[in-house]
C-alpha cells in the first residue's frame, strides 16, 4: 500500500502502524483517515498477522483533527453539507470515516496502541479503537470536541464506556478534559503506565507475548469478549470460538507441544 500519512511495517506475526505527520503531532486529515481504512481493508486478508502495534511518529500519539484540514476547502466541508432528502450526506461522510478506527476492532488480530505525548479527540478515539492502551508517563489523554461545538463521532461514544462506564464516559466527554496518564490508569482507560524511555520496549514485549498465543482461540475471545453486554450472544460466541478451538490443528499441537516440553508452533487452523 502506498500511503503519505500512515506507515505500516511488518516484522514477522507482528504489524507496526505509525501515524506520519510528527510536524503536526499527528493531526489527523481526510487522507489519513481514507488511508487508515485502506490499510484495513488489506490487513484483513493477512492470515499471519497475529498483532498490531499502533503509535504516532515523533513525540505524540495523535492531537486530533487538523481543523485547518477539516473546515478547509480541501476538508469535509460540512458547513455545506445541508440535510436532503433520503441519506443524509453528510451521516454518510461521517459513517465513512468511523471506518477508519472501526475495522481495528473488527480485526481477527490483537491491537496496542502505544500512546506517548498527546491522545486528544480523534487520537482518543484512535486509541480506544486498539484492544489494548500502553501509556507513556507524561500523556495527556481527552476527549475535546465539546470545545470546538463538536462530539466524538469516530467511535469514542461507543468504546468509551466499554472501558470506564457510561457515567464517568459522560463526565470526560462533558467537560472536555484533559487526564494524565495515572488517571488514565486508575479509571480504566489505559491498561499499564510506564517511563517514556520504556514505551517502545514495554510495547513490543507485550505484542510478543500476545503474537505467541494461539490465533484462532485470540480470535474468538476477543469477539465474545467484545460482546460482554449481551451476556447470551457472549456466551454463544465463546461456545463457538470453543468449539472451533477444539477441532483444531492448534489445539492438537497444543498438546504434542505440552507433552514434548517444547514451545507450541500455532498456525491459525
Amino acid at each position: 500500500m502506498t500511503a503519505e500519512t500512515v506507515i505500516f511495517e511488518r516484522e514477522g506475526p507482528i504489524g507496526r502502524l505509525r501515524l506520519n505527520r510528527p510536524a503536526k503531532l499527528n493531526a489527523q486529515t481526510p487522507q489519513m483517515w481514507a488511508e487508515l481504512r485502506e490499510l484495513g481493508r488489506t490487513l484483513r486478508d493477512e492470515p499471519d498477522l497475529r498483532c498490531l502495534v499502533v503509535r504516532g511518529e515523533g513525540r505524540a500519539f495523535s492531537s486530533g483533527i487538523d481543523l485547518a484540514e477539516i473546515t478547509g476547502q480541501d476538508g469535509l466541508g460540512a458547513a455545506q453539507v445541508a440535510p436532503g432528502a433520503g441519506v443524509d450526506r453528510l451521516v454518510a461522510m461521517i459513517r465513512q470515516g468511523q471506518e477508519a478506527f472501526s475495522w481495528l476492532v473488527d480485526a481477527p488480530f490483537a491491537s496496542i496502541a502505544a500512546v506517548r505525548g498527546y491522545a486528544l479527540g480523534a487520537g482518543l478515539q484512535l486509541a480506544l479503537a486498539c484492544d489494548l492502551r500502553i501509556a507513556a508517563r507524561t500523556t495527556q489523554l481527552g476527549a475535546l470536541e465539546f470545545r470546538y461545538g463538536l462530539l466524538p463521532d469516530l467511535g469514542g461514544t461507543a468504546w468509551l464506556p466499554r472501558l470506564v462506564g457510561p457515567a464517568r464516559a459522560k463526565e470526560l466527554v462533558f467537560t472536555a478534559a484533559r487526564i494524565d496518564a495515572e488517571e488514565a490508569l486508575r479509571i480504566g482507560l489505559v491498561n499499564r503506565v510506564v517511563e517514556d524511555a520504556e514505551l517502545d520496549a514495554a510495547v513490543g514485549a507485550l505484542a510478543e507475548t500476545i503474537a505467541a498465543q494461539p490465533p484462532l482461540a485470540l480470535r474468538h475471545a476477543k469477539r465474545a469478549i467484545d460482546a460482554f453486554a449481551d451476556q447470551e450472544r457472549s456466551l454463544q460466541l465463546a461456545a463457538e470460538g470453543q468449539a472451533a478451538c477444539l477441532r483444531s490443528e492448534d489445539f492438537i499441537e497444543a498438546g504434542q507441544a505440552f507433552r514434548e516440553g517444547r514451545a507450541p508452533v500455532y498456525r491459525g487452523r
